[in-house]
Parts: C-alpha cells; structure tokens; sequence
C-alpha cells in the first residue's frame, strides 16, 4: 500500500534528519516522506532539500507560518495527487514515535479507515506535561467531546493514519479550520460519515528541543470551531 508521511515544519532542523532517519530505518515498503516547510528561519526547509537527496522525500516550500490545518491540507492534495493509498500525520519534535508507524498502517490495511495514536485509552500515556496543561488538555477535550457528542476519545491527538478513501469521502479541502481546530473538525467529520476510526494507545513524550507551536490563537478557534460546529 503506497503510503505517505506528512510532516509539518516550523524551526524543526535539531529534529528533522533524526526523525527522517528514525522514519526510513524502519524499511515499510513504498513509504514516502513529504516535509511541508513553513519557511522556517532557522533553515529547516534547505535541510529538508538536503535530506531528499538521501530519501524518497519531498518538501512543499509556503511562504510564511500558515498554520497546521493548511499545511495538512496541502499535504494531503500532493500525496493523493501522487497515489498515495494511506496517508500520515506527524509531528517533527518526536512526541509522536516513529516506532508506532508500523501499527498505525496496520491498522488501515486491516480496515480502518483513520487508525490514530491515541493517548486517551488503555495503554496509552503522557510523559512530561505539568498537571496544569494536563488539566486544560482534559478540560477541553471533555468539552468538545460532550457539545460534539464524539466517541473518539484522543480527539486533539495529531499522529494519524489515514485511508486515502476516508479523506476523499469527507472532502478534507474544505475543512476551515486552519490550527490545532483542524484535528477536531476531521474527527466530528469522519464520524459523521459513519468511517470506522480505531485508537491505538501510544507514548507521548513531551519534545525536549525546541518549542511548542500552540498558542492563544489556536485555543480561541478551538471553542469557535466547537460552537460552529455544534450549530451548523
């Protein structure tokens, strides 16, 4: 199954060549990285041109901070453009393991249509969050979860697997959404649907380089997204 890692950048170049590494050392057949640079300025989209050379890997250059939901969606566009029967999210910073990859295309070919790493049921955990972040993480989720009426429990988690049929299906392009937001309106849309999502528990460990990319604008348009969503 023709499969494709979508990557987001925003100063990931501490991280980058170790993940792509990480990534191409597992050996999955037809795998195939796509690096969507947000003109980082600490030069992660050269060394992504870099990296090409070395892998079947290909960088998107935008031209400024887009945002996550965007630079998604436009991952998604060039990797079904470019056959791809199974498409993945994932963070540059190693929150997400590349060792998890295997089970999440697995669990597509064995018929899910979004097998998605999830923090949020048995098995699965966060290492390195404050009890602070640990509470507002929760807080919204339960939240979103209970307006939304959602069964998926990681709703926020963005290591994701997804058959190249679901995203078609639910017309992925033309999510609004355009933050961390873009990971909740995929997953009320999918349900919706009636597609078949399965939660495979994983680790979560903190990043330990660079810094995080959430900020206030992405909270707001979380409860935005939640209201509109709920009324519309």
């Amino acid at each position: 199954m023709p499969t494709w890692v979508i990557i987001p950048t925003y100063n990931e170049a501490e991280n980058l060549p170790r993940l792509v590494e990480a990534i191409f050392d597992l050996k999955i057949n037809g795998l195939s990285v796509v690096v969507v640079d947000d003109n980082s300025p600490d030069g992660t989209g050269s060394l992504a041109d870099q990296l090409s050379a070395l892998y079947p890997l290909h960088v998107i250059h935008r031209a400024g901070k887009l945002g996550l939901g965007s630079a998604y969606r436009e991952g998604f566009r060039y990797c079904l453009s470019a056959g791809a029967k199974c498409l993945i999210e994932m963070d540059a910073d190693f929150s997400h393991n590349p060792g998890d990859l295997p089970r999440l295309i697995s669990a597509v070919e064995a018929g899910a249509d979004l097998a998605m790493g999830s923090r949020k049921v048995a098995g699965g955990q966060i290492i390195g969050w404050n009890w602070r972040r640990k509470l507002y993480s929760d807080g919204a989720m339960f939240f979103a979860r209970l307006v939304l009426g959602l069964k998926t429990h990681d709703i926020t988690a963005g290591f994701r697997c997804f058959r190249s049929s679901a995203l078609e299906s639910v017309d992925y392009a033309r999510l609004k959404s355009n933050g961390y937001a873009f990971q909740i309106e995929m997953i009320y849309r999918l349900e919706k649907a009636g597609l078949k999502i399965v939660e495979i528990p994983v680790t979560f460990p903190d990043r330990r380089i660079g810094t995080s990319k959430l900020g206030r604008k992405d909270i707001l348009e979380f409860f935005k997204l939640v209201f509109k969503l709920k009324f519309s």
